[in-house]
């Protein structure tokens, strides 16, 4: 694992400091760049975001990296998707109106619920830490990027938004707020997004990073 070089895409919409310090902590040569050629020579990708959906999409048309991202695809390179880096995986996002995503998961992103399962409202975004646990359809994580993780490890998220693969296969992990499953970690061959942020989640973070740079 030590040395695994790993690109970050710098499209003006990441928490790139935090992300690098988590990757080089896990032993990996990070590149943060926005260049395209970079960008297709990498042996892994991230894919960072904070903000609004329509804006990151806009941003990585600007530069040209909606083709380069659907090429790492194609090509197979494995490719993380952090916060909003998960939700532009998607093929398209409610957030202030339709707007169409790099579609590389089959899915939609929507607004996290307002309310509980019993009705009562509750805090938008949905901002703290809470537990993972595997999805429905899996009994454990063994071959997935959390397999070095427990269910019940809790991550720290800040969202408003999720992503929704229509694949229930493609959800590897949910967390519980409000009642609600909501997708916590998805996947799809090469294709791996992580709804809240490694890099902020201690441990816990740490070790999926590692599995990352490691897989």
């Amino acid at each position: 694992m030590r040395g695994t070089n790993v690109t970050v895409i710098d499209y003006g919409v990441g928490n790139l400091l935090s992300v690098q310090r988590g990757l080089e902590h896990c032993g990996a040569k990070v590149t943060i760049t926005a260049d395209s050629n970079e960008i297709l020579a990498s042996n892994k990708v991230v894919l960072p975001g904070v903000g609004a959906f329509g804006n990151a999409m806009n941003a990585l048309e600007m530069l040209g990296l909606v083709t380069v991202l659907r090429e790492i695809a194609y090509r197979q390179t494995p490719l993380l998707g952090i916060c909003l880096g998960m939700q532009l995986l998607m093929m398209e996002s409610e957030e202030f109106g339709i707007t169409p995503g790099l579609g590389l998961i089959p899915g939609r992103v929507i607004p996290v619920p307002v309310e509980t399962i019993s009705g009562e409202l509750q805090k938008i975004p949905h901002i703290g830490w809470s537990a993972l646990y595997p999805s429905i359809v899996l009994n454990d994580w063994n071959g997935t990027l959390l397999q070095e993780n427990r269910p019940g490890e809790a991550a720290y998220f800040v969202h408003s938004f999720m992503a929704v693969p229509f694949a229930s296969e493609d959800r590897i992990a949910d967390c519980i707020y409000g009642g609600h499953q909501i997708p916590a970690v998805i996947g799809r061959n090469n294709i791996v997004g992580c709804q809240f942020h490694p890099e902020k989640s201690g441990e816990v973070g740490l070790k999926i990073l590692r599995r990352f740079c490691l897989d």
